[in-house]
């Protein structure tokens, strides 16, 4: 079990970046939730098998049709043990 903290820069905000991230990481069994940040950055945190999050992070890096993404940050923290993923 790992736990990713990803904030995403570009155009990713009004483009279903969120819902779509949130279906991609329901298809793959990550837990998590991602939020709009007032600078424009979609933030997110990722916890589940290490594939599988490796597999959410490469789809962020490209985000849904629409989206426009510049870079993508990615931390390492603690697992907290959450259990389904969440838009907030």
């Amino acid at each position: 079990m790992v736990r990713r903290k990803v904030i995403v820069h570009g155009s990713v905000q009004g483009v279903g970046f969120r819902v779509a991230v949130a279906r991609a990481a329901e298809v793959r069994g990550v837990a998590g939730w991602a939020r709009n940040r007032a600078d424009g950055a979609v933030e997110a945190v990722f916890e589940g098998e290490a594939d599988q999050v490796e597999s959410l992070l490469r789809f962020c890096g490209q985000g849904p049709r629409g989206a426009s993404v510049a870079r993508v940050e990615v931390a390492d923290e603690e697992p907290e043990g959450l259990s389904r993923f969440a838009v907030r």
